[in-house]
């Protein structure tokens, strides 16, 4: 893996990380912003820590372990990534609550152009903040973006101790089995 300084990493911050998204998905998984390595590397969830990928085969949803720099291979399974927020940031707690409703916002019309059967938040805090609903719990959801619907899955970061690996994955396969229904 490439190692940056701490400069490198703080220079990022300004580098827009590109959605890998196409119309008609199964699954757009969308998480809270990027990090500063995933804007450094432009890379959906690539600092080290992070158990999205691991979760994202264990559940079923890819046949095996992807790298974060192979992120484009999800397409040919019907998955995607985007983001609430698209400002990089070394933790999701510098954003503000504007910047999480307007991202609500955006990412509410991108759904809807892009039209994929599912919505995944990764974080049910983020989703809480960009679409006003203190009472969302992981799972799905009873809100709609046109004909998308909506499940929240737990934050994959390796700071959320609540979700082991293989109870994240358990999670994520109950909406891989939703989505293939």
């Amino acid at each position: 893996m490439t190692r940056f300084t701490p400069a490198e990493l703080e220079a990022a911050r300004d580098r827009l990380v590109p959605d890998v998204v196409a119309d008609g998905l199964h699954v757009l998984f969308c998480g809270i912003n990027p990090g500063l390595m995933t804007a450094a590397t432009g890379h959906h969830f690539a600092r080290p820590g992070n158990r999205f990928w691991p979760v994202l085969h264990l559940s079923g949803f890819t046949p095996r372990l992807l790298k974060p720099s192979e992120q484009g291979e999800l397409l040919s399974y019907g998955l995607g990534i985007t983001n609430v927020v698209a400002r990089a940031s070394a933790r999701a707690d510098e954003l503000s609550a504007d910047e999480y409703r307007e991202g609500g916002r955006l990412l509410a019309a991108r759904v809807e152009r892009l039209r994929p059967r599912w919505l995944a938040v990764v974080g049910v805090t983020a989703y809480r903040a960009a679409f006003d609903d203190r009472k969302a719990k992981i799972g799905p959801q009873e809100r709609t973006f046109g004909s998308t619907r909506v499940w929240v899955l737990p934050n994959p970061s390796g700071l959320n101790a609540h979700w082991t690996a293989a109870t994240m994955a358990e999670e994520f396969g109950r909406l891989r089995e939703a989505a293939q229904a």
